[in-house]
């Protein structure tokens, strides 16, 4: 695969819910999709669940998700100083197997979103806990 973006989304549900890979799952699945889209989802723990295979093409970025991997955080707009923690493992980690890869957030490749709700360009570069 020639990955060229890794991507990282949130959940777009309430800060004080824990949901997990297999709620979007479900999700995905009402939606008519072939399951869930993103390749990783952090837990409000920081707990790491696997969606899609990583060698499997994603459903997270309309027009990129042959040459992107997605990273989802649950949440809105709020997230937990794990969640950074254990995002920061699995960019570092991506960026390892696709050094060429540039880290930015779904609003970054579509301008009609606001997902994930933080710069993550800024945040990528300066490591920073928001």
């Amino acid at each position: 695969m020639n990955i060229e973006y890794l991507v990282v989304h949130c959940s777009d549900s309430p800060n004080s819910k824990n949901y997990s890979a297999k709620d979007i799952h479900q999700w995905h699945l009402q939606r008519k999709w072939a399951g869930i889209g993103y390749h990783k989802v952090i837990k409000r723990d920081g707990s790491i669940e696997n969606g899609r295979p990583e060698y499997w093409v994603g459903a997270h970025v309309k027009g990129y998700n042959s040459r992107s991997l997605g990273v989802c955080l649950i949440g809105r707009d709020s997230f937990t100083k794990k969640q950074f923690e254990t995002l920061e493992i699995v960019l570092t980690d991506w960026k390892c197997k696709y050094p060429n890869a540039t880290v930015c957030g779904h609003k970054d490749l579509n301008p009609q979103k606001t997902c994930p709700n933080f710069n993550v360009t800024a945040w990528w570069h300066n490591k920073e806990i928001i």
